[in-house]
């Protein structure tokens, strides 16, 4: 009889394989494959950072024309949507695989209290939609004098 190595490792390749089995059949969408599919839409990866007095935003948007994003704020909520649409004019022929999304996609996210939304910037450029959202006065760390007695 010959020892076999055993890898703790494997095991959990199998784990992971079958919850994303069971979360597929057992619950449908969202969990399932049409998750990134067109029933949810297109998926916009967002990044959100402070830099010095500002709240940066970005958004990746290629290929999209300014004009064809909106952007409101209604309280601290921010809603970017926007519609990616297909270059591809003739319907006719076969198509090998097609890995791009097309269709309409919407992103919210909170922003912090201490933001002003009054003086947003958006800007759009090589497929990057960048935000800067300065801080409050508030928001600002305040210098202190030190007396000498």
């Amino acid at each position: 009889m010959s020892l076999v190595r055993w890898d703790p490792f494997g095991e959990m390749m199998s784990l992971r394989e079958a919850m994303n089995r069971m979360l597929g059949e057992s619950f449908g969408p969202p969990f399932g494959r049409q998750w990134w599919g067109s029933e949810v839409g297109v998926m916009v990866p967002i990044d959100m950072y402070e830099k010095g007095d500002k709240l940066v935003i970005t958004a990746t948007i290629p290929g999209m024309k300014a004009e064809d994003v909106q952007i409101t704020i209604t309280g601290n909520t921010l809603q970017i949507k926007g519609e990616f649409k297909s270059e591809r004019e003739e319907e006719e022929g076969s198509m090998h695989f097609q890995e791009r999304r097309y269709g309409a996609f919407q992103r919210s996210i909170s922003l912090p209290r201490d933001v002003d939304t009054d003086k947003v910037e958006a800007t759009s450029e090589n497929g990057i939609l960048r935000l800067e959202i300065p801080k409050t006065e508030e928001a600002m760390p305040k210098q202190i004098a030190v007396k000498a007695k």
